[in-house]
């Protein structure tokens, strides 16, 4: 796959299609059928071995190294999709929310680790993206050119982005409350006591879920703020009683280094108390990699994270995920790459409501025999 580089007097430049010129008949790796192997690899978390079995037993022998094929080929004509909404949550988000989380990469001797990152957008992008090491270099590389704010863990990785005015911090209170029920045992009054005062701004949070950010700062600053300030008068008093090492210490120190960023909810309406939506997105990896255990190479990790970006948005957008990467697949080889983002999940359904866009939909052949509207032979 490559972009056409637009010179003087030349039409708009599209993603070429040569990426999926693939090694057998043009019919059987038609768009119908990539998207269902997409679909069934990483939204429905189906190894390759298991593929390779499930469409031998319907009929259709498929080597698993077929099938890898096509993904990394789907994969590279999508990147300038994925791309361009990279840039648009970076560019247009007022906070994103990012975590990351292990994953096995196979060597000759011993696998080794490497990571996926996700960043979300909310009600715009889930991102991910995948990097041998999990270090500021790439952390640089995933958000070095956002400005904004940054709803992250604690991770040492972030630090350098707020150090250098580069993104705000805003700290996660489910993070903080974590700590308190690892404190349960050990110290169950104090814990009690701090998990009680969290409880309380996780329910006004959703008691105003449907209220307009300048009305949840209102209320965050009339009921919210006054149970933040209870809070780490709580935490100060207590931090020279309890003993140093122990669970409801560490609780309480947590809180108060995170202060600052804890706080940060209080002084901006769209801001959430919580990184849950990216761990929530995480979880697709994270059951993925029960499934199929590690990854072959890096190269490997790009194309999950590639292919789990446009699976994870569409689901974000209650896209139905076949359907959607059928389409995009018609549509991407020929479409401008100035208006690539158009396409993601997130433009999708105004995309779709295009009359130009319909009617290069409606003269798809391989489009057409996906759809049982002509025999799939009329496609050769």
């Amino acid at each position: 796959m490559k972009v056409d580089a637009l010179k003087e007097g030349e039409s708009t430049p599209v993603l070429q299609a040569s990426a999926l010129e693939l090694p057998i008949p043009r019919a059987l790796a038609g768009p119908g059928l990539l998207a269902d192997t997409i679909v069934r690899r990483w939204q429905d978390h189906l190894p390759l071995h298991r593929l390779e079995r499930v469409y031998g037993r319907e009929g259709l022998p498929l080597a698993r190294s077929t099938m890898c094929g096509w993904h990394a080929a789907v994969a590279e004509l999508a990147s300038p999709l994925v791309e361009a909404m990279f840039c648009d949550a970076q560019e247009n988000s007022p906070y994103l929310c990012t975590d990351a989380t292990g994953v096995l990469v196979q060597e000759p001797e011993k696998c080794r680790l490497g990571h996926f990152f996700v960043v979300v957008a909310p009600a715009r992008h889930v991102l991910f993206r995948y990097t041998p090491k999990h270090n500021g270099k790439a952390v640089d590389a995933l958000l070095g050119n956002y400005r904004g704010f940054l709803v992250a863990d604690a991770h040492s990785v972030y630090e350098h982005l707020y150090d250098d005015g580069i993104a705000i911090e805003v700290a996660c209170w489910a993070h903080a409350r974590r700590y308190g029920y690892k404190s349960l045992e050990s110290d169950a009054p104090r814990a009690r006591h701090m998990l009680a005062l969290i409880q309380t701004l996780f329910r006004h949070e959703r008691e105003w879920a449907q209220l307009t950010p300048d009305e949840r700062l209102r209320l965050r600053q009339e009921k919210s703020k006054p149970v933040v300030e209870a809070f780490f008068r709580w935490c100060n008093e207590e931090s020279m009683k309890v003993l140093d090492e122990t669970p409801i210490s560490k609780a309480i120190r947590y809180a108060r280094n995170q202060r600052e960023a804890l706080c940060r909810f209080l002084t901006d309406g769209r801001l959430p108390i919580h990184n849950n939506i990216s761990e929530n997105a995480l979880r697709r990896q994270a059951l993925g990699r029960k499934n199929w255990l590690f990854l072959g190479s890096d190269e490997g990790g790009q194309v999950n994270a590639t292919l789990v970006t446009l699976l994870a948005s569409c689901q974000m957008h209650n896209i139905e995920p076949i359907g959607y990467l059928r389409d995009l697949l018609c549509l991407l080889p020929n479409w401008p790459v100035q208006q690539v983002l158009d396409l993601a999940p997130a433009c999708w359904s105004k995309t779709l409501e295009r009359p130009d866009v319909q009617r290069q939909l409606d003269l798809n052949v391989f489009r057409q025999a996906a759809l049982g509207i002509i025999k799939p032979a009329a496609a050769a």
